[in-house]
Protein backbone atom coordinates (compact mmCIF):
# COMPACT_ATOMS: atom_id res chain seq x y z
CA UNK A 1 0.00 0.00 0.00
CA UNK A 2 1.35 3.41 -0.96
CA UNK A 3 1.32 6.34 1.44
CA UNK A 4 -0.23 9.50 0.02
CA UNK A 5 1.94 11.85 2.07
CA UNK A 6 5.67 11.21 1.64
CA UNK A 7 6.32 13.24 4.78
CA UNK A 8 4.65 10.48 6.83
CA UNK A 9 7.24 8.00 5.54
CA UNK A 10 10.03 10.52 6.08
CA UNK A 11 8.88 11.08 9.68
CA UNK A 12 8.89 7.32 10.29
CA UNK A 13 12.40 6.97 8.86
CA UNK A 14 13.65 9.94 10.89
CA UNK A 15 12.19 8.50 14.09
CA UNK A 16 13.73 5.07 13.44
CA UNK A 17 17.16 6.52 12.70
CA UNK A 18 16.94 8.74 15.79
CA UNK A 19 16.10 5.70 17.92
CA UNK A 20 19.03 3.79 16.44
CA UNK A 21 21.44 6.65 17.11
CA UNK A 22 20.07 7.25 20.61
CA UNK A 23 20.64 3.55 21.40
CA UNK A 24 24.27 4.17 20.42
CA UNK A 25 24.43 7.08 22.88
CA UNK A 26 24.64 9.87 20.31
CA UNK A 27 23.41 13.32 21.29
CA UNK A 28 20.96 15.10 18.99
CA UNK A 29 23.50 17.46 17.40
CA UNK A 30 25.87 14.56 16.74
CA UNK A 31 23.01 12.67 15.08
CA UNK A 32 22.24 15.70 12.90
CA UNK A 33 25.89 16.06 11.95
CA UNK A 34 26.11 12.43 10.87
CA UNK A 35 22.86 12.73 8.92
CA UNK A 36 24.21 15.73 6.98
CA UNK A 37 27.39 13.77 6.27
CA UNK A 38 25.17 10.95 5.01
CA UNK A 39 23.54 13.48 2.68
CA UNK A 40 26.99 14.40 1.34
CA UNK A 41 27.67 10.72 0.72
CA UNK A 42 24.44 10.33 -1.25
CA UNK A 43 25.19 13.39 -3.39
CA UNK A 44 28.63 11.91 -4.06
CA UNK A 45 27.01 8.68 -5.22
CA UNK A 46 24.82 10.65 -7.63
CA UNK A 47 27.93 12.39 -8.98
CA UNK A 48 29.68 9.05 -9.34
CA UNK A 49 26.71 7.71 -11.30
CA UNK A 50 26.84 10.72 -13.66
CA UNK A 51 30.53 10.06 -14.24
CA UNK A 52 29.59 6.46 -15.02
CA UNK A 53 26.95 7.54 -17.54
CA UNK A 54 29.46 9.82 -19.22
CA UNK A 55 32.17 7.12 -19.18
CA UNK A 56 34.43 9.69 -17.54
CA UNK A 57 36.49 7.06 -15.73
CA UNK A 58 38.61 5.29 -18.37
CA UNK A 59 39.16 2.38 -16.00
CA UNK A 60 35.41 1.69 -15.69
CA UNK A 61 33.95 2.97 -18.95
CA UNK A 62 30.18 3.40 -19.05
CA UNK A 63 29.24 1.92 -15.71
CA UNK A 64 25.83 3.52 -15.08
CA UNK A 65 22.69 4.58 -16.90
CA UNK A 66 20.49 7.62 -16.37
CA UNK A 67 17.92 5.67 -14.36
CA UNK A 68 20.66 4.81 -11.85
CA UNK A 69 21.54 8.51 -11.67
CA UNK A 70 17.88 9.31 -11.03
CA UNK A 71 17.70 6.73 -8.23
CA UNK A 72 20.81 8.23 -6.63
CA UNK A 73 19.23 11.68 -6.83
CA UNK A 74 16.12 10.30 -5.10
CA UNK A 75 18.37 8.80 -2.40
CA UNK A 76 19.90 12.24 -1.87
CA UNK A 77 16.47 13.91 -1.70
CA UNK A 78 15.16 11.33 0.79
CA UNK A 79 18.28 11.69 2.92
CA UNK A 80 17.91 15.47 2.87
CA UNK A 81 14.25 15.25 3.89
CA UNK A 82 15.15 12.85 6.70
CA UNK A 83 17.95 15.18 7.86
CA UNK A 84 15.56 18.14 7.95
CA UNK A 85 12.93 16.11 9.79
CA UNK A 86 15.46 14.94 12.36
CA UNK A 87 16.46 18.55 13.01
CA UNK A 88 12.92 19.98 12.87
CA UNK A 89 10.56 17.13 13.84
CA UNK A 90 7.65 19.42 14.63
CA UNK A 91 7.53 21.46 11.43
CA UNK A 92 9.80 20.03 8.71
CA UNK A 93 7.15 20.06 5.92
CA UNK A 94 6.09 23.62 6.72
CA UNK A 95 9.69 24.83 6.99
CA UNK A 96 10.53 23.10 3.71
CA UNK A 97 7.55 24.73 1.96
CA UNK A 98 8.48 28.15 3.34
CA UNK A 99 12.11 27.92 2.22
CA UNK A 100 11.06 26.50 -1.17
CA UNK A 101 8.65 29.41 -1.73
CA UNK A 102 11.26 31.99 -0.74
CA UNK A 103 14.07 30.49 -2.81
CA UNK A 104 11.96 29.78 -5.89
CA UNK A 105 10.51 33.31 -5.95
CA UNK A 106 13.61 34.58 -7.76
CA UNK A 107 13.03 32.15 -10.62
CA UNK A 108 9.26 31.79 -10.89
CA UNK A 109 6.79 34.56 -11.66
CA UNK A 110 4.47 35.46 -8.84
CA UNK A 111 0.99 34.12 -9.38
CA UNK A 112 -1.84 35.76 -7.51
CA UNK A 113 -5.04 33.79 -7.05
CA UNK A 114 -7.86 34.90 -9.34
CA UNK A 115 -10.25 37.40 -7.73
CA UNK A 116 -13.36 36.04 -6.10
CA UNK A 117 -16.47 36.72 -8.25
CA UNK A 118 -17.92 38.96 -5.53
CA UNK A 119 -14.79 41.15 -5.77
CA UNK A 120 -14.96 41.48 -9.57
CA UNK A 121 -16.60 44.79 -10.53
CA UNK A 122 -17.82 43.31 -13.83
CA UNK A 123 -19.81 40.69 -11.93
CA UNK A 124 -21.16 42.93 -9.16
CA UNK A 125 -22.37 45.67 -11.57
CA UNK A 126 -24.81 43.35 -13.36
Amino acid sequence: MRDNDPWDTIRSLAARFAEFDAERGLAAEEQWTLQVLKLSEEVGEAAQAVLGVRAANPRKGRSHDWEQVQEEVVDAVITGMVALTRMRPDDAPEFFASVLARKSAAFLPRTDPPPHPRDDPAVTSR
